[in-house]
């Protein structure tokens, strides 16, 4: 992707990107919102490295393109959106950061709505929640319904039995080999229902206390990042960032489902269409994934 951002815009059809900066706090965040004609665009913050501005302004388009399918497709009268923090989340967090992004999102006017997303936390959204009430995610003491990922989790689940199902004829996941790129806050949850399943884990992630965790409490198998794509597995499940099925690692699956939590798995369209030539069985993030913005949402 380049710079030519009407050109881009007008292609997809986005309606909005706002470009958000607050010195005193550090904020360099961008607003994307793709589609309204549902109603309001609702959509997570999140918190990343990004090797330059624009990887960022391209995630925050694409995050922002799936979340307005995602949302129809869970028969939601909402649009798509996405908000990006250029930042890192294990140090440049602070409340002024927060509550700046709070008053950006006010200043839409309800066109947006806000919640968790990768990188970010419950205690974040009640931040922005002091600057403006068009969050959703946050603490239950606040009447909200607090972190979205045990109910993300399960919808992932239950659409992997699913994928399972028209793959190998059962859902049944005992003994499957399952391997999870990508152990955060959802993935976690997956793996405790996978495990108590009977389900064995190969796990990776650049998060070492995360993978030691997954290896205690699940007796996953671990292997580095760039190792999980060619493991033998039956399902494989990007939990992580997206655009992780790509030219580079498609012909190295060996797994016949792919399922998981990540958005926007592929990198492009047309990688649909070779994984469906592999004979592989792909359940759609934007649909599996949903239970989050369904819980959030309600």
């Amino acid at each position: 992707m380049t710079l030519e951002i009407f050109e881009y815009l007008e292609k997809y059809d986005y309606e909005q990107v706002v470009f958000c900066q607050d010195k005193e706090s550090g904020l360099k965040a961008i607003i994307a919102i793709h589609d309204t004609t549902l109603g309001p665009a609702l959509g997570g913050t999140r918190m990343w490295t990004y090797d330059s501005e624009e990887a960022a302004i391209e995630d925050a388009l694409r995050l922002a393109k799936g979340m307005t399918y995602k949302n129809a497709a869970a028969g939601l009268n909402l649009g798509g959106a996405k908000t990006v923090i250029i930042g890192d989340p294990r140090k440049d967090k602070s409340e002024a950061m927060f509550r700046a992004l709070g008053r950006y999102i006010q200043g839409l006017n309800g066109r947006y709505i806000t919640a968790e997303d990768v990188g970010t936390t419950v205690d974040d959204m009640d931040i922005i929640h002091e600057e403006t009430d068009f969050v959703t995610g946050i603490s239950p003491s606040f009447g909200s319904s607090g972190n979205p990922s045990p109910v993300t989790a399960y919808g992932v689940y239950r659409g992997m039995k699913a994928a399972a199902k028209e793959a190998f004829g059962t859902d049944n996941l005992e003994g499957r080999v399952i391997s999870i790129q990508g152990v955060g806050n959802v993935a976690y949850h997956l793996c405790k229902h996978l495990h108590a399943e009977g389900a064995k884990l190969i796990v990776t992630d650049i998060n070492k206390e995360a993978v030691q965790r997954a290896v205690e409490e699940f007796g996953a198998t671990a292997v580095e990042p760039n190792e999980i794509y060619g493991v033998e597995c039956d399902i494989y499940a990007p939990c992580a960032l997206g655009a992780t099925v790509n030219d580079e690692t498609i012909p190295q699956l060996k797994a016949k489902v792919i399922a998981g939590s990540a958005n926007n798995q592929l990198k492009e369209d047309r990688h649909g269409d070779l994984i469906h030539e592999m004979g592989i069985v792909y359940a759609p993030d934007y649909v599996i994934n949903a239970g989050g913005v369904i819980n959030v949402a309600d």
